[in-house]
């Protein structure tokens, strides 16, 4: 169910930043294209060496031959399902994967807020901590805590109505925590360590 939850709060941010014209977001699994456009930027061609990312890539290349020319289908017809990862190693292995792909971005202006993202998130286990030292910083770990939440659900409302998965907020309040703890590992493992894919190792 997190899984579920999860990935459709990400489909959600694709459509509205997409919508938008910042192609911060794709997924393989729900991306079309036709045969002219991807022979036209030699399709994965200089994107091939890596573990994660190459959707993301081939979009960055396709918008650039056709500029202004990439949208997200919001229609329910066009919703793809795929299976969750079974176990959580395999699911964090997954989201370590996805973030490793960071650094190939080809539009810079990503890297500062994913970074901000990160910093945001990273915060909460350093209030935490701190908390030990002085209670005031549990407080400002509350409050920072419930901003985040409220903030965030309005997407995850939005989201749940068009996916049609259940948008119960007291389930949305429960996964924040874990939320925060795969964004802050998969981040730093993500640039700076090793997962499992596909039964190998890779850094």
């Amino acid at each position: 169910l997190f899984q579920q939850m999860d990935f459709m709060i990400l489909q959600t941010i694709t459509g509205a930043v997409v919508s938008k014209q910042l192609l911060t977001m794709c997924n393989g699994a729900n991306v079309a294209y036709t045969k002219k456009a991807f022979e036209e930027v030699s399709g994965f061609a200089g994107i091939s060496d890596i573990a994660s990312g190459d959707d993301m890539l081939l979009m960055y290349k396709i918008a650039k031959q056709y500029p202004g020319k990439v949208y997200y289908i919001k229609s329910p017809g066009v919703i793809v399902s795929t299976a969750a990862e079974k176990t959580w190693t395999s699911f964090f292995n997954q989201r370590i994967r996805w973030a490793s792909k960071a650094n190939r971005y080809n539009d810079k202006r990503l890297l500062p807020v994913l970074l901000l993202v990160y910093l945001f998130n990273l915060l909460f286990p350093v209030l935490l901590v701190a908390g030990f030292f002085n209670t005031r910083y549990w407080w400002e770990l509350l409050v920072l805590f419930l901003a985040k939440t409220l903030v965030e659900f309005p997407l995850f409302s939005s989201g749940s109505r068009f996916f049609g998965i259940s948008g119960n907020p007291f389930l949305f309040l429960l996964f924040q925590p874990l939320h925060i703890l795969y964004t802050v590992i998969s981040g730093l493992f993500g640039q700076f360590g090793t997962y499992q894919w596909k039964g190998r190792k890779v850094k």
